[in-house]
């Protein structure tokens, strides 16, 4: 009886361990900005919600460039509400510096940014996941 006691509890400290990645998780190519540059983002939990922070830019050519935007904070609040899609969250544009309330939808490795501030919408077009 002891050895079933203590397999159980092994058994189950083995499962709060296995916890597995929300699918959002990992780095994120976003869609060219006006200007042509993107960035890869790192979403991961903040909390009970998901955020995403600027971790490389780069140029319409592709090349690394430096960026004060990196380490900042563009994604924040994103709740996962089941079926790949995300919402209630904020996301800050660099290009145009405006944060809107935003919404996600990831299928397959495709995310899906948009959002809205005072009525004006925005596409923030389909992020590729990098890993």
């Amino acid at each position: 009886m002891k050895r079933f006691v203590v397999a159980m509890m092994f058994g189950l400290g083995l499962a709060g361990a296995a916890h597995a990645a929300d699918p959002v998780e990992g780095i994120w190519k976003t869609a060219p900005d006006d200007n042509g540059n993107f960035g890869h983002i790192e979403m991961k939990p903040c909390g009970a919600a998901f955020c995403g922070t600027l971790i490389k830019a780069f140029d319409g050519t592709g090349a690394q460039i430096e960026s004060p935007n990196v380490g900042r904070q563009i994604v924040w609040d994103m709740m996962a509400s089941g079926d790949g899609n995300y919402e209630d969250g904020k996301v800050w544009s660099p290009d145009r510096d405006k944060t809107y309330n935003s919404y996600m939808i990831l299928q397959g490795d495709g995310l899906t940014v948009k959002g809205c501030v005072l009525g004006i919408c925005r596409n923030g077009g389909t992020w590729t996941r990098v890993n």
